[in-house]
């Protein structure tokens, strides 16, 4: 009798105990009918090491601003070359390698000079040398990272300038930066759509976008080109994606002290626009200015990105000094905007306040209005001073505009 009661308590003690345990445990919900697995996101991979010191000696991340992410995000870095022939880079670029995993992005685009080119005393040996040290520095940290790499060619990598018997005049250093870049060593890692004369000409996406490199390494596209161009953009590739980005070097527009001037911006700059226009390009990436302005003019947005190299510039209106910078760029395909700027000042990382710039720029061969401003917020005396500099129709007034009655509304800056 005493042996069965024991053996009933202890079973009774079994069960209680193994009651406790289940209820310490997390609890299983049940799986309701009809309902979908939550997905939970993996965790971020970690932070390279360089990067992690690197952040701790700036002051840790409460310092380094990281803004809301997009649907997309991309780091914008351009003009990275330093004196003619250089195989050094300065230390913002190296800088900007290391910081460039922080901010998590799929991609990184650059729009231009990568290397320190077009000088006719080159050598071979010279130019080679000057992508071997790209590679060291930008392409193959990049390709560890996994980071597909977009680009566009500058006048410093592989220059369009010909001469007057229509032969590229650096002929040499094309040939040398195609064979860099074809090399399957160095894949960018993009989804090429149209690789038609790549690296001078091509088209890829990632994901919903659609990107177009096209050679504006000077300011002339020949016309078969630009009818490649057009044929790309219309291509149900492009107007299905959500959105139509173009990476090229020289700028449509004037923006920088010592860029205001015919040949260093593209020939025909109202032409493109309009046909960019037509084909609803959201933004037009450029360098070569080296100075850092987010524009729009008409329909299409302007970023003009700050460099990274050698030699920033002022811009051709207002009081800022020039300084080095970087740009990420969030796409949000639900904002009406559709892209958001966040750009650092380098080495500081301060935060580029897009206020502190310039409402208007008028460069020689046309004005553009600072992003947030909108051709109906122009006060009376900015739209005369942009007349009186320029004229109605670079200003991009109508002609019978009248300055004295404002009888007319700006026509689309």
């Amino acid at each position: 009798m005493r042996m069965g009661l024991g053996v009933i308590l202890g079973m009774i003690l079994a069960v209680v105990a193994y009651g406790i345990e289940v209820g310490l445990r997390a609890p299983t919900p049940l799986p309701q009918p009809g309902a979908t697995a939550v997905q939970v996101p993996p965790a971020p991979e970690p932070l390279p090491p360089e990067t992690e010191t690197l952040i701790a000696q700036l002051g840790g991340t409460q310092r380094l601003v990281d803004p809301p992410r997009g649907d997309l995000r991309m780091v914008v870095i351009s003009d990275l070359n330093s004196a003619y022939g250089s195989t050094d880079y300065t230390p913002e670029v190296d800088m900007a390698m290391k910081l460039i995993p922080f901010w998590r992005p799929d991609m990184v685009l650059c729009s231009g000079d990568m290397v320190a080119g077009q000088s006719p005393t080159l050598s071979r040996a010279q130019i080679q040398a000057m992508w071997a040290a790209f590679d060291q520095h930008v392409a193959a940290p990049l390709r560890r990272l996994k980071l597909p790499y977009g680009f566009t060619m500058g006048n410093h990598d592989a220059s369009s300038a010909r001469s007057t018997s229509g032969k590229f005049l650096f002929q040499q250093e094309r040939d040398l930066a195609s064979a860099y870049w074809r090399n399957p060593k160095h894949d960018p890692g993009v989804q090429f759509i149209d690789r038609y004369e790549f690296p001078f000409y091509y088209t890829f996406r990632y994901r919903d976008a659609f990107f177009l490199a096209w050679d504006g390494s000077s300011d002339y596209i020949p016309p078969d080109k630009l009818a490649w161009v057009e044929k790309a953009l219309a291509s149900p590739a492009a107007q299905q994606a959500k959105i139509r980005v173009l990476i090229g070097h020289l700028p449509l527009y004037s923006v920088a002290i010592g860029r205001n001037d015919p040949g260093e911006v593209m020939r025909n700059a109202d032409q493109l626009r309009a046909m960019l226009e037509k084909y609803r390009v959201h933004t037009y990436i450029s360098g070569h200015h080296h100075a850092y302005y987010p524009a729009h003019r008409g329909k299409l947005q302007l970023l003009h990105m700050g460099i990274l190299g050698a030699g920033p510039r002022p811009l051709i209106a207002g009081n800022s000094p020039p300084f080095r910078a970087l740009t990420v760029l969030d796409i949000n395909f639900k904002s009406p905007n559709l892209t958001t700027y966040t750009t650092y000042r380098m080495p500081s990382l301060e935060l580029v306040d897009i206020k502190t710039l310039p409402r208007m720029l008028q460069g020689h061969n046309g004005m553009v209005l600072r992003r947030d401003v909108q051709p109906t917020a122009l006060s009376r005396e900015e739209i005369a001073a942009c007349v009186e500099q320029l004229d109605a129709q670079r200003c991009g007034l109508r002609e019978d505009w009248d300055v004295a009655t404002q009888t007319l509304r700006p026509a689309g800056v």
